[in-house]
């Protein structure tokens, strides 16, 4: 396998630019979308797995080198976005491959623009499951992702302190290598003794309302028009043995099976589905698959 050097563009969006790493090929389109408070380097492992797939991750807006962007923020603003690199780029359709956040944001793009975005591959998201009446919004998103939040709050005094943040982690520890410090660099902004997240809080808290309580971001998957693949990890965000996903959940969240394939990755959690060497594999699988249906 030939390691593609990654490049970086920029595409002119509402408030400014849109950061966008590409590993070029030359092949069809993929735009990939990353997670809550990822970046666009969360898919250099996937990437490679591609071949010529021609791949495209923006750090969405509010994060690593599009944290300048301006809100409102959400998920409509980034599937505004999304459509805008699409047309800059000059193309009148991509497969769309999100992750975690990513996914809905794919599966709202599909469903609003199904002859654009006619196919998708779902990584660990995408499938949302309203929260009960009368529950928080905020207490909520604490339970989901508070480490990931009180992360942003945090400053840290080097690099190496950031760094061992994720050595630790209980999902990533043992995926620490070259692809998931890259990652964590391009998230690390500031200086020491004062080093942070790069991540824009108001940006999480709008993004993350979404998948938990946003009528359309619940029901995009469920559109006829919207087609493709959802991968589900094994485990969860902190390598839990229970995932976002279960065959319980996925049975009674009524999936019409001719549209949406469901896969389960085994001895997956809900990081390590893009990044385990079995994991990439499926997305590359899911990815070439979906593209024969375009």
């Amino acid at each position: 396998m030939t390691t593609r050097t990654p490049q970086e563009l920029t595409v002119p969006v509402r408030g400014g630019d849109l950061a966008v790493t590409r590993w070029r090929g030359e092949g069809p389109a993929v735009i990939a979308l990353h997670g809550i408070t990822g970046n666009g380097l969360f898919f250099a492992a996937a990437a490679e797995k591609l071949g010529e797939v021609d791949v495209y991750a923006p750090d969405l807006r509010g994060r690593a080198h599009s944290a300048g962007l301006p809100g409102p923020y959400g998920i409509p603003a980034h599937v505004e976005d999304v459509l805008a690199l699409l047309d800059h780029l000059g193309l009148r359709q991509a497969l769309l491959v999100g992750h975690s956040l990513g996914a809905f944001i794919a599966a709202v793009a599909a469903a609003r623009h199904p002859d654009r975005f006619p196919r998708m591959v779902l990584v660990d998201g995408g499938l949302g499951f309203p929260v009960p009446g009368g529950a928080d919004i905020d207490e909520v998103i604490e339970a989901v992702i508070g480490p990931a939040m009180r992360r942003l709050k945090t400053t840290f005094p080097d690099r190496d302190a950031y760094h061992n943040l994720f050595r630790e982690h209980p999902s990533l520890a043992a995926h620490w290598g070259p692809y998931v410090q890259a990652y964590v660099d391009r998230d690390l902004v500031g200086e020491p003794p004062a080093m942070r997240s790069s991540c824009v809080l108001d940006a999480i808290r709008a993004d993350g309302a979404g998948p938990l309580g946003d009528p359309e971001a619940l029901a995009a998957i469920h559109q006829p028009q919207v087609r493709g693949t959802l991968l589900w990890a094994e485990r969860g965000v902190m390598n839990e043995p229970q995932g976002l996903y279960d065959e319980g959940r996925l049975a009674a969240s009524d999936l019409a099976p001719d549209r949406i394939t469901t896969r389960r990755i085994d001895d997956t959690n809900h990081y390590t589905i893009a990044l385990a060497d079995n994991a990439t594999t499926a997305i590359a699988e899911a990815v070439h698959a979906e593209l024969k249906q375009m």
